[in-house]
């Protein structure tokens, strides 16, 4: 059969151009704002990669003195807050983030754009950030890649606990101590006034893996859950709550922030369901490829295996046009004992992940003469699958219920990421009219109204100006304050264009 190649990354139509980021951060330290009922003088964020400023695939320095807390510290120092701390990537010269021990690379370095080939990849440079402790606590405690239950561990920090995967370098990086908790170290700073957004992690590792995990609902116990598991809404409520209990013990107000729809990424829906050009020849024979599974569909309805709804679900299909992918689906009724495997084509329900474009219909690593997405079927990890995409919603609505009942229980600020995200997927309209998108990056020309970096998933610097805004907003309504909001269009996007091929 004729081999099908799909481009195996998003289309990108910009000049060949090198251009290394340059950042502008509007701060007039001459003005002055009202505080209202709060007290800014001891600010602490507490989070994870959103809050750290992780953007472009890595936590990098220009990604952290943009960090929305960062942001949101200079403005409060105009009402009487303090010096803001971060546990920056200093020795990190050339602006590329990731982390080695010794000579072995733990984590990646940053995503750029490749003008030459026309690609998102890793750039071609080794990190030089070794793992070592830089202890603090820090006023940002944002630690990408916790989730909530790892705010309360002990040892969370400590690196003979990296092998068993119940430590986080990062936090090995900036623990106050090996066996201090990420709360212990913020509450240790006495917090007059926080941000608390938690809980992201919890669904979209979920998510980003297609569902390459467990729904651990009714699951409270922590210990035994996967990386990539769903938490328990249970579990997140009890701990949420001992967390805010903890913060506002001695007054301090906060902000706090709900969780964004998974489908508001666009790690999760810049790959089509029906990315297979075909034409009406390559179409007739890769039906003839399937006819025998579909007539083995048909023997399995006749027997009563299957109900109807799902043969017409599984049979296989194409035509000249796009075509939906073949999939892996794990929900299906297993036919294996009839010979036919758990499969069947993509829906506009399903959600491919961003990964997935570097590998659909390109030959299969284990038989040259299949074609990923094609004649071989896509595995779990590539695909949510519609039911993954509901169970992934109905524990985000859950979380999403508790920190909204929470901020009003503690009477805090609350900040609607979820509605936020979701006016992103249509176009995000701000005060002075401009629209930014969740789009992926596709040319030069879309940079001016971008919010995302190349991760897919976490904002670039403009984003982060725009989550810091939110905060400012809910902030300034809830406590009376006056606190100065900032314009996305002093900063640049931060992403870095090479022309090499």
């Amino acid at each position: 059969m004729k081999k099908i190649y799909i481009l195996s990354a998003i289309f990108f139509g910009f000049a060949l151009v090198s251009c290394e980021p340059e950042f502008k951060n509007p701060v007039d330290t001459e003005a002055k704002a009202n505080p209202g009922q709060a007290d800014f003088s001891k600010y602490v964020a507490v989070g994870n990669s959103l809050s750290a400023g992780y953007m472009n695939g890595t936590l990098h320095k220009s990604g952290q003195a943009n960090s929305f807390p960062k942001l949101l510290a200079d403005r409060m120092k105009e009402a009487g807050g303090g010096e803001f701390t971060q546990p920056y990537m200093d020795d990190d010269t050339k602006d590329i983030g990731g982390m080695v021990v010794g000579n072995t690379v733990i984590l990646q370095p940053k995503l750029i754009v490749n003008a030459g080939r026309g690609t998102v990849e890793r750039i071609n440079a080794t990190p030089t950030i070794q793992l070592q402790p830089h202890p603090g606590p820090y006023n940002n405690m944002g630690v990408p890649g916790a989730k909530i239950y790892h705010y309360v561990y002990n040892g969370y920090g400590n690196s003979q606990n990296l092998l068993n995967g119940t430590a986080n370098p990062y936090f090995v990086r900036m623990a106050s101590n090996p066996n201090a908790s990420v709360l212990e170290d913020v509450l240790a700073q006495q917090p007059t006034f926080f941000t608390l957004w938690l809980g992201n992690n919890d669904v979209l590792w979920y998510a980003t893996s297609g569902g390459d995990g467990v729904n651990q609902t009714g699951n409270t116990d922590p210990t035994t859950y996967g990386p990539n598991d769903l938490t328990d809404p249970g579990l997140f409520a009890y701990i949420y709550n001992q967390i805010l209990q903890a913060l506002t013990a001695n007054g301090a107000k906060g902000a706090v922030a709900t969780l964004p729809d998974v489908a508001s990424v666009p790690y999760m829906t810049t790959v089509p369901y029906n990315p297979v050009p075909l034409n009406d020849s390559t179409a007739s024979a890769l039906n003839n490829a399937y006819a025998q599974y579909n007539g083995g569909l048909q023997l399995a309805l006749q027997n009563g295996l299957i109900t109807q709804e799902e043969a017409s679900k599984r049979t296989i299909t194409f035509h000249a046009g796009k075509n939906a992918l073949v999939i892996e689906d794990e929900s299906l009724t297993d036919l294996s004992a009839l010979g036919l495997p758990s499969i069947r084509q993509t829906t506009e329900n399903d959600l491919v992940v961003l990964p997935a474009a570097s590998i659909i219909g390109q030959p299969d690593p284990l038989n040259n003469n299949l074609l990923m997405g094609i004649t071989s079927p896509l595995a779990d990890k590539w695909v949510l699958t519609e039911t993954e995409v509901a169970e992934t919603r109905a524990v985000t609505a859950q979380m999403n219920a508790v920190i909204r009942a929470l901020a009003q229980q503690y009477d805090l600020a609350l900040v609607d990421m979820e509605a936020a995200m979701n006016e992103l997927v249509q176009g995000l309209r701000l005060d002075d009219n401009s629209i930014y998108t969740a789009n992926y990056f596709n040319g030069l020309a879309t940079m001016p109204n971008l919010f995302f970096s190349l991760d897919g998933v976490h904002p670039n610097t403009k984003g982060y100006v725009i989550l810091a805004n939110k905060f400012i907003d809910a902030i300034n309504e809830k406590y009376g304050s006056t606190l100065r909001k900032y314009d996305p269009g002093y900063f640049d996007a931060n992403i870095t264009i090479l022309n090499k091929n």
